[in-house]
């Protein structure tokens, strides 16, 4: 049984197959969409007025090639560990001998907009995105509050066609929870060369008669507002398990709850990341698929542990960049030149290697995840230089 039809579930549901599993499988999903990418949510299909939605797989796929059973607009509500039975919002029960806890998450709303009488909007699933996408061609005031890769993928699309965009980011900088200011700094030159305004050290109090109020007291104009300020793990399921749910569903290596026979994996995991030295979620498509496929494998009997360190990729009009593993609270070796737009950022404690961050250096960050996966520790002076082969560093 798989709580959960995204990404995670998705992956996992085709890894049990591809496994040799031959026991039924059926995946519940709260959307009415087959599991499908969400990276595209915040740039392909926003860029792109006919995108078509890219799905894992259609629909009769799923049933038809993979005899999986894909009950889409089936909110997973409740739990029995007893019984080992979970119920949908529709009112079915479905029995299970191994679960997967896949649900994801969901926005966080920002309750000072609640009942505003402007537009307010997130931007979560197939449906958000088809609405942003629309209002970017009619709207031309539009405010996105949280300076975050979601909130600037959109200011990217809306700044394209032609929008006043101001960008409300309570840090003092762009991307500060992942981020070193060097690149922040980057970003947001390319957003302000394209109209984008940014105001940093505030947040949003509340609505005027036509845009947002701010905590330093502005008010600022807008049609629509678009929020982006994180997201929050849906543990629905583990609290019906009676697992402790705060900050995320607790995992060990093999993606194993507290609760016998109960797995998680994808965004509501709280799993530990030896980058960061402690237990995170780790909302990036990549370990949405690829912590989903190790799961999938240990439900069945592999014994695999999944540590893969933290990758994911932004792009911001003409610079790709790419982030592994953990870029704060050390120290910063940058390989290349940053005045040209071409260069990376490599993150150090002591002799480790924790994290790293290319711009448009998508073969040197390909390196660098190796590096990092593999605990290399090359010596300092060697990083330094960019013309040292970081291949020797895997030898």
């Amino acid at each position: 049984m798989i709580a959960g039809a995204g990404q995670a579930g998705g992956r996992a549901a085709e890894a049990l197959r591809a496994r040799g599993f031959r026991g039924a499988i059926t995946m519940l999903g709260e959307e009415p969409h087959p599991p499908y990418e969400r990276p595209q949510l915040s740039k392909a299909m926003l860029h792109a007025p006919d995108a078509p939605v890219a799905y894992i797989k259609q629909a009769s796929d799923w049933s038809d090639i993979l005899a999986v059973r894909l009950e889409t607009g089936s909110a997973v509500i409740d739990c029995d560990a007893d019984r080992r039975i979970v119920a949908t919002a529709d009112g079915r029960s479905f029995a299970f001998d191994r679960l997967l806890i896949a649900t994801g998450t969901l926005p966080r709303r920002l309750a000072a907009l609640e009942n505003s009488a402007i537009e307010i909007q997130y931007l979560r699933n197939v449906e958000d995105a088809l609405r942003f996408r629309k209002s970017i061609h009619d709207k031309s005031r539009i405010v996105i509050v949280g300076g975050g890769v979601i909130g600037l993928e959109a200011a990217c699309a809306a700044a394209k066609n032609g929008c006043r965009i101001t960008v409300v980011e309570s840090e003092q900088r762009l991307l500060a929870r992942a981020f070193p200011a060097v690149v922040s700094d980057l970003v947001a030159a390319r957003h302000r060369s394209h109209g984008v305004e940014f105001i940093f050290g505030a947040t949003v109090s509340g609505s005027s008669s036509d845009g947002v109020r701010l905590s330093n007291g502005a008010d600022i104009a807008a049609d629509l507002v678009l929020v982006g300020i994180g997201v929050e793990p849906v543990a629905t399921v583990a609290e019906r398990l009676g697992l402790p749910s705060a900050g995320g569903i607790s995992v060990d290596a093999y993606g194993r709850t507290a609760a016998s026979g109960v797995y998680c994996a994808g965004d509501a995991a709280l799993q530990f990341s030896r980058c960061h030295d402690r237990a995170i979620r780790v909302e990036t498509w990549a370990n949405a698929q690829n912590q989903a496929i190790a799961v999938a494998g240990n439900m069945i009997g592999e014994t695999r542990e999944y540590g893969d360190p933290p990758w994911f990729w932004t792009d911001q009009y003409d610079l790709n960049i790419q982030v592994a593993g953990d870029m704060l609270e050390a120290d910063h070796i940058i390989r290349g030149d940053t005045n040209c737009g071409k260069f990376s950022v490599i993150a150090m404690r002591g002799a480790d290697i924790v994290g790293a961050l290319s711009v448009n250096s998508a073969k040197e960050m390909a390196m660098l995840r190796r590096v990092i996966a593999a605990d290399k520790r090359p010596a300092r002076a060697d990083l330094e230089s960019s013309a040292y082969d970081l291949r020797a560093a895997l030898k």
